[in-house]
């Protein structure tokens, strides 16, 4: 994907209050707010256009999320401040020209609760999966366009829920077919007291794990530990990611994780200091130690 410019406006100042999001050469607008401003946001002139929403908060304890769609976004928002309590911060999706319709929408919202539920990041509230407008070959085509470009622009406000962290697994051909990039580097993870395996290489940043790797099946660290950590491997054994196998939960795919660290909680079940328990595949090196020597060479002229 090309390089894009992303425009953040923070309405009120606040890191945590409104603010809209745009990209440049995208007709699409995003409003994020949180619920204690919903006066406020939803007497923009953006929020009285057709569009989709997600409202986003918890229910008993556990996360939860709704995906709508409406001809005015403000008017069919207004009921779910009576009649959804849980919900705390809500996106409204929208064009800066009002140029989407009822079909557009539609077919948005279907495609968003099929993203959503297919990562399985966040438990929704709609029932079933609404059925996709009947849309040209060629409106169906700036529809994906429009989303993956905000498939850029939510994971950017902190809205996660339809971010896939799962990487396609290359088959044997295309390894031999295509060596690794030079910007790749392999690191291994192991416990042989708990026969513990697995392989990660660092690309563009991300630090992915491979298909095939044995993690813990369960969680064994300490109840207070890092529980960011702990939900990560339990929402991976929920969404089949983490496939249980005796006493393992094998990567089924490739995924990628924030840092080293993440991925080493979620292979040993508990909280890890990632850093120092990876190991360079070639080296042998403690990924914190390869690292200096990658600062010191960039360092030296």
């Amino acid at each position: 994907m090309d390089a894009r410019s992303l425009e953040l406006f923070f309405i009120d100042g606040l890191p945590d209050g409104m603010l809209t999001a745009e990209v440049f050469n995208w007709t699409g607008h995003v409003l994020r707010f949180p619920r204690t401003k919903f006066r406020e946001a939803l007497r923009r002139p953006e929020a009285q256009h057709t569009g989709v929403y997600v409202l986003i908060g918890e229910q008993d304890g556990s996360p939860l999320a709704y995906i709508g769609e409406a001809e005015n976004i403000a008017e069919r928002m207004r009921g779910h401040i009576t009649n959804k309590d849980w919900w705390d911060s809500a996106v409204c999706i929208s064009t800066t020209g009002d140029l989407l319709h009822k079909a557009h929408v539609k077919y948005l919202e279907s495609r968003l609760v099929e993203i959503a539920r297919q990562i399985g990041s966040m438990p929704l509230e709609n029932g079933n999966t609404p059925t996709r407008s009947s849309l040209s070959e060629a409106a169906q085509a700036n529809m994906e366009s429009f989303l993956e470009t905000l498939g850029i622009v939510l994971p950017a406000i902190r809205v996660d829920i339809f971010l896939n962290k799962a990487r396609s697994t290359p088959k044997a051909s295309d390894v031999v077919a295509r060596p690794a990039e030079p910007s790749e580097e392999r690191f291994i993870l192991q416990t042989p007291k708990h026969d513990l395996y697995a392989e990660a290489i660092l690309r563009d940043g991300e630090w992915i794990v491979q298909a095939g790797a044995r993690a813990r099946s369960s969680w064994v660290g300490a109840a207070n530990a890092v529980q960011h950590y702990r939900k990560i491997h339990e929402d991976l054994v929920d969404n089949g990611t983490l496939a249980i196998d005796d006493i393992f939960a094998v990567f089924q795919q490739d995924f990628a994780f924030s840092s080293p660290s993440a991925a080493g909680a979620v292979v040993t079940g508990r909280s890890i200091n990632g850093r120092t328990a990876w190991k360079h595949a070639t080296t042998g090196q403690t990924y914190a130690d390869w690292e200096k020597d990658q600062i010191t060479a960039e360092a030296t002229p």
